[in-house]
């Protein structure tokens, strides 16, 4: 429709990029094994988030067969590490191509230079980073034993991915960090258990009149069973 073309040539604003009203962005970051993929499916579930994975997007470029994909499969095959501008040109084209306006991006920024040009490309600030802190043990055994035929799951290869992690991944936890943006999941507790923590972040309105909902519901059945008991006597 016209009155529809209008509002999607509004929303693209001046240049092609989205319009004043920024999308809301959550940065989700943690080591390999440490569950943010399983804890993102339940955000999406819960939340209406789109969940972005910066690898998936590079993936799937790749498959597309477009000179772009063969060009990020010979950066890859030469062991080049692909330019920040590449994959937050993906990022941001998977984001205005979307509907929705709110957005988890898993896996990036990995480095303090994906951050700084995320931010200058877009000019979106994510809403908080989403950081699940987990023991190097606790990924090391759940990466062993998921037995995913991952050929990148081999004892060497995972302590050197955890290594890059920590070196690439902590200044930009300690950069939100200053801004107090950072909210930290413990990670290494069961999958039920870390939702909770990452539900209190999300909702923490709704937990608080959950909570208070609860108490009332339970008092309210313990003045029933009182009651009943009276009248039983």
């Amino acid at each position: 429709t016209k009155m529809g073309s209008t509002v999607d040539a509004a929303n693209k604003g001046v240049n092609g990029t989205a319009s004043a009203k920024k999308p809301t962005v959550i940065f989700v970051l943690g080591g390999p094994g440490s569950g943010k993929g399983t804890q993102c499916a339940y955000i999406v579930e819960h939340y209406g988030y789109t969940h972005l994975s910066a690898g998936d997007l590079l993936r799937a470029e790749i498959k597309s067969g477009s000179e772009n994909g063969t060009m990020i499969q010979n950066m890859i095959k030469e062991g080049k590490i692909v330019p920040s501008e590449v994959t937050i040109k993906l990022l941001q084209k998977a984001i205005q191509e979307n509907g929705n306006d709110k957005f988890l991006i898993d896996g990036f920024p990995r480095n303090e230079e994906n951050r700084a040009a995320f931010e200058k490309v877009t000019e979106i600030e994510p809403k908080f980073v989403l950081f699940f802190d987990c023991p190097e043990e606790e990924m090391e055994r759940r990466l062993l034993g998921r037995n995913q035929g991952r050929e990148d799951d081999n004892i060497e290869t995972i302590r050197k991915r955890f290594k890059v992690f920590l070196e690439s991944s902590l200044p930009v936890i300690q950069y939100y960090e200053a801004k107090g943006k950072v909210r930290k999941i413990h990670a290494a507790k069961p999958i039920e258990d870390v939702f909770q923590e990452v539900k209190a972040v999300f909702s923490p309105e709704d937990e608080k009149s959950n909570a208070k909902y609860l108490g009332t519901v339970i008092n309210y059945r313990g003045q029933v069973a009182a009651a009943m008991k009276l009248t039983i006597l």
